[in-house]
Order: C-alpha cells, then sequence, then structure tokens
C-alpha cells in the first residue's frame, strides 16, 4: 500500500479550501487501488473523517483559520509543529490539498501541493490588509512551488496562470477536478421548497437571485448589489438572497460595506436579504427555488458555487472571467465584472425572455453532469503516481 500523508488543517473551514478537502479525501479513501491516507490535523477535528481514513494531531497553539485570520500570519513554532509531526508520519508521499495551508516538510520526501489559483497575485490589494501580508504569502508560495515536487491544480484556467503568472513549467502541473455534493439535485417537493423561502423571508412568487460564497473584495458582490437598482426598476418583485458567513470572521471582507449599500435606498433594502451561512440542505432548497445563481467574481480558480447550482438545474449569471467560463459553459449567460449595467442587463434578460431559464435549466443540468469527485479522485491519485515516479528516476 502506498502511504499517502495529507496536510488537513483547513479541514475546518466551512467552505472553500475546507470543502474541498472534505470531498476530496473520501472519494479518494473510497477508491480501491492501492492508496492509503493519513489525515495531519493542527487541531482535533469536530467534522466526521472517512472510515479507514489515518488521523494525527500535531497539537498546534491555534487552528489554521484562527492563526490566518485578518492581519495575522501563522506562528513559526505552530509550522514546525506541523512540519514534525508530518515528518513522523513516515509517509511516501505528502500532500497539500491547499498552498494556504502549506508548512515546510523536513524530510526529503515527494510532496503534492494544490495550488487552486493565482488570485492573491493578481489582486493583492483586494486579498491582503496590509502589505507585509502579501510579501509573507510570495514567500511561502515561492518554498512551495520550489520544494513541490509535482504541483496540483483545479482547472485549464488556473493551470495557465501558474504557469504565466508563477512561472511553474506546465509539465510540474496536474489538473484535477471538483465536483458537488449529492445534496445538490433537482428538488420536486414544492412544500420543501417554499420552507426554504419562507425561512429566510423570501416571498413565494418573488424572482430570485441568490450569491452564494465568500465577501473578498474580488468576488465582487458590491457591484452586484449596485446592480439590483437596474434590475429592480425592471422587475420590481425581484429578491437577492446574499449567503455567506457575513460576521467579518476569519478573513478580510468588506461586508460592512455590501451592508452599508444595501441598505442605502428604500429598494434594495427591501429587496436583498443577508442569511448568513446556512446548512447544505436549506441551501440545496434555495438554489433549487432560485431563478438563477448570481457569480460576479473578478476572478475563480474553479467556482464550486456555479457547479452547485447548476446540479441543481439552476442556471448561472456569470462572470467572464477565469475557469468560470470553462464550469458553467452553456449553463448560464455571462457578463463583464466591471460594469454593474452588463451584469443587470443579464439578469433581466434572464427573468423577462420567454423560456429561456428553462433552456439554460436544462443546458446546466447537462453540464454538471461533466464534473464529479470521483473524477477528481482519479485524476489525484494520477498525480501522486507521477511524484513517485519521479522521485523513483532520481
Amino acid at each position: 500500500m502506498i502511504h499517502i500523508g495529507v496536510d488537513a488543517s483547513s479541514w475546518e473551514n466551512e467552505r472553500g479550501f475546507g470543502r474541498f478537502t472534505r470531498n476530496l479525501i473520501p472519494a479518494l479513501a473510497a477508491r480501491d487501488t492501492g492508496f492509503r491516507y493519513t489525515l495531519l490535523f493542527d487541531q482535533p477535528p469536530t467534522r466526521p473523517v472517512p472510515e479507514g481514513v489515518g488521523v494525527v494531531i500535531a497539537g498546534s497553539d491555534q487552528s489554521m483559520s484562527e492563526a490566518s485570520s485578518g492581519t495575522a500570519a501563522r506562528g513559526g513554532a505552530d509550522l514546525l509543529t506541523m512540519g514534525r509531526a508530518a515528518k513522523r508520519l513516515n509517509c511516501d508521499l505528502f500532500f497539500y490539498p491547499a498552498v494556504y495551508s502549506w508548512f515546510p516538510l523536513p524530510a526529503r520526501r515527494p510532496t503534492v501541493v494544490c495550488f487552486h489559483d493565482t488570485i492573491p497575485e493578481r489582486f493583492p490589494d483586494l486579498i491582503f490588509p496590509r502589505r507585509r501580508n502579501f510579501r509573507l504569502w510570495q514567500v511561502k508560495c515561492w518554498l512551495a512551488k520550489m520544494r513541490a515536487t509535482r504541483v496540483m491544480t483545479i482547472s485549464q484556467a488556473s493551470a495557465a496562470d501558474l504557469t504565466r503568472i508563477l512561472r511553474i513549467p506546465s509539465n510540474r502541473i496536474d489538473i484535477i477536478t471538483e465536483g458537488a455534493e449529492p445534496i445538490f439535485r433537482p428538488a420536486v417537493d414544492a412544500a420543501h421548497l417554499a420552507r426554504a423561502r419562507s425561512k429566510y423571508g423570501l416571498p413565494q412568487d418573488a424572482p430570485l437571485l441568490v450569491y452564494l460564497g465568500g465577501f473578498n473584495r474580488h468576488k465582487n458582490v458590491l457591484r452586484l448589489i449596485d446592480a439590483m437598482q437596474a434590475i429592480l426598476a425592471d422587475v420590481p418583485q425581484t429578491r437577492l438572497a446574499i449567503v455567506g458567513r457575513n460576521t467579518g470572521a476569519r478573513f478580510w471582507d468588506n461586508v460592512e460595506d455590501l451592508k452599508s449599500s444595501a441598505a442605502a435606498d428604500v429598494a434594495r433594502s427591501a429587496s436583498i436579504v443577508f442569511t448568513g451561512e446556512i446548512g447544505d440542505e436549506d441551501l440545496a432548497a434555495l438554489l433549487n427555488t432560485a431563478d438563477a445563481l448570481v457569480f460576479p467574481s473578478l476572478w475563480e480558480g474553479f467556482g464550486l458555487p456555479a457547479l452547485e447550482a447548476m446540479s441543481c438545474g439552476t442556471p448561472v449569471l456569470s462572470s467572464d472571467r477565469g475557469s468560470l467560463p470553462e464550469v458553467v459553459g452553456n449553463g448560464g449567460l455571462y457578463f463583464d465584472p466591471l460594469s454593474s449595467e452588463a451584469l443587470a442587463a443579464q439578469a433581466i434578460r434572464l427573468l423577462t425572455e420567454p423560456g429561456l431559464r428553462d433552456t439554460l435549466s436544462g443546458n446546466a443540468l447537462a453540464q454538471a453532469a461533466h464534473f464529479g469527485w470521483d473524477k477528481g479522485a482519479e485524476l489525484t491519485e494520477r498525480s501522486f503516481l507521477h511524484a513517485l515516479q519521479r522521485k523513483g528516476q532520481e
């Protein structure tokens, strides 16, 4: 059996890297292909770990998410603690599901590091609260890419960026994919869908747009809120549900700016709902009852919320940047994310053009079928084997 050690310090993150890790590892563990896995946690996990997967607790003073919030940075002592614990695993290969939580491994051992995107390099002023945070990020990424045996990423768009921006040769990069969890599927229980709307104060018959994701500035949610003025002028009953952590905790965001903008006029104030984080069951129901997911991001490495929406048969009003055209395909309509007018025009078109949403819904389901965690796990194993083969050739 090939023993793979895994950095699991992002396991507790609600979405993003946490969801990626929590979905990929079970898919890997379910494959009977000669691999076994041990997860290395900084602190004891509160979320379930797949059966048959080993668990080791390094015992860091702070979790990775806490240590990397706001203007903070992960402490050197915690990095050493994780590195020493990883060395003691004595695995054949060590896997970092996100360069975000990378730490140096004090051992000559093959490693695979997943660089999800180059958003921090594209938009440092939107991602980091201080220049120092960006410099620390650059140092970490440089060390990670230099020490990685193979580099993994999650889309063709990201792979091109890794070569163009981070100067990682394309022959060192392996591309995998993501998938939506099974709960994200078309729903037919009208009462269940109605309850989801009622729970969040959304009228049953109102046209509904949903935003799902984080509130870092590159997510461009402020432009979506700005676009609501024009959307409401043409389709006055429209509601916008903004779903995600809005407490301002963990990462540098502009939640307060978003709330202020939403409250700036009476029409938007009555039409925009901040739901906060919600569970997957309610989230799937909300996506099923929505006319569209709106994804105004300036750049994405993959765009999992878009895939989750399309898996429910919900079209995506999508930015035309980064990986989103690759993921959304013909399952939505596109706009320039720098233009509130372009966003509003596509939303109005989807909400008013007869038959358009039904056509896009069918396209969305067909496009979503091209993705899946099983496929992602198969491609991940290939990346591991590439790294091990390279080690054998040294």
